[in-house]
């Protein structure tokens, strides 16, 4: 899934992925990563605020699991890493919930009804065009 919304994505764009832990956030990061021709390997960020990955269009990933509000995220200078020329990709951004821009796409991951079942929900916030996957 990471690999075809990646096709669809744009410089500027922010992704935000929420779900528990070990619903998939940090695997579809890798998808869009290696849609976007990023060839090295694409890390969990738990114990880094931000990754940053060079492909055909730049990829931002965030890990905001350690943040404590927004006022962190902006301590951090992290504000500086959303937009502009990248691809942001942001797990956990309810940590920092008034940090994220208005218009992002959100995709929300959950547990299905057997162990590898994932329930998935794309949802465009704030104006962001409409994306078919």
């Amino acid at each position: 899934m990471g690999k075809a919304l990646s096709g669809h994505l744009r410089p500027g764009d922010v992704v935000l992925l929420r779900g528990e832990l070990g619903a998939g956030k940090t695997a579809l990061a890798r998808g869009i990563a290696r849609g976007l021709g990023v060839t090295g390997p694409v890390a969990s960020p738990t114990f880094t605020l931000l990754s940053c990955y060079e492909g055909r269009v730049p990829l931002r990933h965030f890990d905001l699991y350690r943040l404590d509000g927004d006022d962190a995220f902006y301590s951090a200078g992290l504000e500086d890493y959303l937009g502009g020329g990248a691809i942001a990709v942001v797990e956990w951004p309810e940590r920092c919930e008034g940090a994220m821009p208005e218009c992002h796409l959100e995709i929300a991951l959950a547990y299905g009804e057997h162990e590898n079942d994932r329930v998935i929900a794309v949802e465009q916030k704030g104006g962001f065009r409409e994306v078919w996957l």
